[in-house]
């Protein structure tokens, strides 16, 4: 239940951004730290557990004949992970307040960003790699938005569009890749994906799904040669 809470908070707490804005640029900053500030509390919360070396999983079926299951885990890499995301995040709301303009629409910058903070949180505290994958996916969306938030920039808009064209096109790789992986271990759970490392290695398809995950990742983290899209981005 933390788990799942820790992820929800960011999406729960869009609308507060939208609704404060018209209180002023200090409350809308502050209505957008909330949920960010509460989810950092409970992942702070299961910090001795994590350091014991034992991963937290939770786990609830959902889609079971496909291997899509709502199961999340906290082991120490996903809880440094968790912990960069929301407190840098928590860094740029308050850069925000004062970078921003009077005349921009604060409120929908801060909304797209706590959409962006659930994403990657999904991302890191994902134990289903499907799961993974759709959180993975929503990040490509939120990153449009954030990019082309000056929607009235022509380069906003071409960099927004070059981001969701390569990031997609990145995804469908790493969605490959990853049912390659599923078909090899018979489970998208990372815990049995992990654990089955000697098999997956010595499998035939192991190179191609090397590849294929490697595209997802290289595309979306913007390495050479797909990194032309950042500073188009920025």
């Amino acid at each position: 239940m933390t788990l799942a809470l820790i992820i929800a908070l960011p999406f729960l707490g869009i609308l507060l951004p939208l609704l404060a804005e018209r209180f002023g640029r200090s409350a809308c900053a502050v209505a957008t730290a909330v949920a960010p500030l509460i989810a950092l509390a409970l992942l702070l919360s299961q910090q001795a557990a994590v350091f014991t070396g034992e991963p937290l999983v939770a786990r609830l079926d959902w889609l079971p004949a496909l291997g899509l299951n709502l199961s999340l885990r906290l082991d120490g890499l996903g809880f440094l992970f968790a912990l960069l995301i929301l407190g840098i995040g928590l860094l740029v709301i308050l850069y925000a307040r004062y970078y921003l303009s009077d005349a921009e629409p604060m409120g929908r910058f801060f909304a797209f960003l706590l959409l962006f903070m659930g994403a990657m949180l999904g991302v890191v505290l994902s134990e289903n790699l499907l799961l993974m994958l759709m959180f993975w996916e929503l990040t490509s969306l939120s990153s449009f938005l954030l990019i082309g938030f000056w929607g009235a920039r022509s380069d906003a808009r071409r960099g927004a569009r070059m981001s969701l064209t390569v990031t997609g096109g990145g995804g469908l790789a790493l969605l490959a890749g990853i049912l390659l992986i599923g078909h090899i271990v018979g489970s998208f759970e990372l815990s049995e994906v992990l654990a089955a490392g000697e098999l997956i290695r010595g499998h035939a398809l192991y190179p191609l799904a090397l590849i294929l995950v490697l595209l997802g990742v290289f595309t979306k983290s913007a390495q050479f040669p797909f990194h032309f899209w950042l500073p188009h981005a920025m």
